[in-house]
């Protein structure tokens, strides 16, 4: 009992804290979560139209299209993300010329989120009324006009809402990567916290995730209601 009240006092007076060093996690946390998040919207958004228009396709090219695309797409969702991370060291060693650090952990964050989001994107398409998409087709409307004018205007709250959900599990995912060397704040409550039975910086390191997630949620909610004009 005597132990669990130190650990308590231990816990809130946060003596092992260096806040210079917390300053530095969170910043590398949002470094990442930004970085990633902005890729992934790109990427994401493309693979989601293309599943999209390839799902709607008379032919049968299309239909192979859709086949492929969505067979590449389940496959990376399904990789449990730390697993991931392994299988793309080559990758990552290549085109960023580290495996560690928050540089090295870019790569992982992308490639594992954009499945995640091109199937909300997807969705999100989905839900459009079919009678606007045709009346803009009989129109004599091209691929790119349809896009441009009718899909992603029609679906922009949902795609605001799924890029939240995904900024938010790709905080999450960045605490992961902290844990095999990545920096922020999943490394400070790891590393340090963790490894040393530090657990004032554990909770220091977990409030601040919760604060960069109830932010982000925050923001995601406040644009969709902006550009929601239903």
């Amino acid at each position: 009992m005597d132990k669990f009240i130190e650990n308590l006092q231990e816990m809130f007076t946060f003596k092992n804290v260096i806040w210079p060093d917390v300053w530095t996690a969170i910043y590398e946390t949002l470094y990442m979560t930004y970085i990633s998040t902005v890729f992934t919207f790109i990427f994401g958004l493309i693979i989601g139209i293309l599943l999209f228009l390839t799902s709607r396709g008379k032919s049968k090219a299309s239909s192979i299209a859709y086949s492929v695309l969505a067979f590449i797409v389940n496959l990376f969702r399904a990789v449990p993300f730390i697993i991931l991370i392994l299988l793309l060291i080559p990758f990552t060693s290549i085109i960023m010329n580290t495996i560690s650090g928050v540089k090295g952990a870019l790569p992982a964050l992308i490639i594992g989120a954009a499945p995640f989001y091109a199937r909300l994107v997807e969705i999100a398409l989905k839900e459009i009324d079919k009678g606007v998409i045709e009346a803009v087709e009989s129109m004599g409307a091209n691929t790119w006009t349809l896009i441009n004018k009718v899909l992603i205007p029609e679906s922009l709250p949902a795609l605001i809402s799924g890029i939240t959900v995904t900024a938010i599990a790709l905080v999450g995912s960045t605490a992961i990567a902290g844990v095999i060397g990545a920096g922020g704040l999943g490394n400070l409550a790891y590393l340090v916290g963790f490894t040393r039975s530090q657990n004032d910086v554990i909770l220091v390191a977990t409030i601040a995730i919760l604060i960069i997630v109830f932010l982000i949620q925050w923001i995601g909610d406040m644009i969709v209601k902006h550009v929601d004009k239903r």
